[in-house]
């Protein structure tokens, strides 16, 4: 069965994503693996003594949250895995080992705030991660389901590499994509090659039955491009890839996918373009 890897550190925004990422696998039939990673305990902290176990700690509240959260998957299975070093690394390692389908993992976004570990490891996990993954914030409402995706697509190579994750999401949760033609730059051969990209892209989710629409805009910041698109049209995601900041207009602005996590108010689907992606 599919694996959805949650990066948990026992904050609020971490429970969060745990809910979050049982909301995912009840739709997508998969299961659920706690990840902790003890960053905490250096090689001289253990030669002191009367030092507490934080592992020993961090495995009974993993215990407790899996007795609390394992009814809300309804065929699937909650686990949890210890590990110890950096986190986005080993959160990364364990997606790799377990051949995870997702990562979910919570944000704070720009709010200056990182509550223990998680909020400010997002988006290194997003960049080392296997698989795609999912970036939530702590006060986003997912109840109301998944039934818009906002799907932008630049001038940029990798741009269309997240196309087939989104499509697998769309189907499962039979929500509309709405494909955002990006034109970043005034270069009419770039720019068809937008259209081209989006024209093939449309095709195939026809070809699968998922419904679409084609919008495009000039886009002086492609962030804030997307973002406010996302606001128009409702959108519960926004799936990213993350080597668009290639593009000129994104060297100026930083990097688009960390602008992206920190600044989107709606969970962001990043697939990393720099890993074999899994087959759909």
């Amino acid at each position: 069965m599919n694996q959805i890897i949650v990066a948990i550190d026992f904050s609020k925004t971490s429970m969060h994503a745990l809910k979050y990422a049982i909301f995912l696998a009840n739709r997508m039939k998969s299961n659920v693996v706690m990840a902790w990673v003890d960053n905490l305990i250096s090689p001289e902290s253990i030669l002191l003594d009367n030092v507490p176990d934080v592992r020993e700690d961090a495995k009974k509240s993993l215990e407790e949250i899996l007795e609390q959260n394992k009814g809300l998957l309804t065929s699937a299975e909650l686990t949890y895995k210890l590990r110890r070093g950096k986190v986005y690394y080993e959160v990364a390692q364990l997606a790799r080992q377990s051949d995870a389908m997702l990562i979910v993992t919570g944000t704070h976004g720009v709010s200056g705030f990182d509550e223990f570990m998680i909020g400010s490891n997002a988006y290194r996990i997003v960049c080392n991660s296997p698989c795609p993954v999912v970036t939530i914030r702590p006060q986003y409402d997912f109840t109301q389901g998944i039934r818009s995706i906002v799907l932008p697509i630049d001038e940029t190579k990798n741009s269309s590499l997240k196309a087939p994750f989104t499509a697998m999401i769309a189907k499962t949760f039979g929500a509309m994509v709405h494909i955002l033609s990006l034109y970043s730059t005034p270069l009419k051969a770039l720019n068809q090659k937008v259209d081209n990209c989006v024209a093939d892209i449309r095709k195939n989710f026809l070809e699968q039955g998922i419904p679409c629409s084609v919008e495009s805009t000039v886009a002086d910041n492609v962030s804030h491009s997307t973002l406010k698109f996302a606001d128009q049209v409702g959108a519960e995601m926004i799936a990213i890839t993350t080597e668009q900041e290639t593009a000129l207009s994104n060297v100026l602005l930083g990097q688009y996918a960390q602008h992206m996590v920190n600044n989107s108010p709606v969970p962001v689907l990043t697939v990393n373009s720099s890993e074999i992606t899994r087959p759909i």
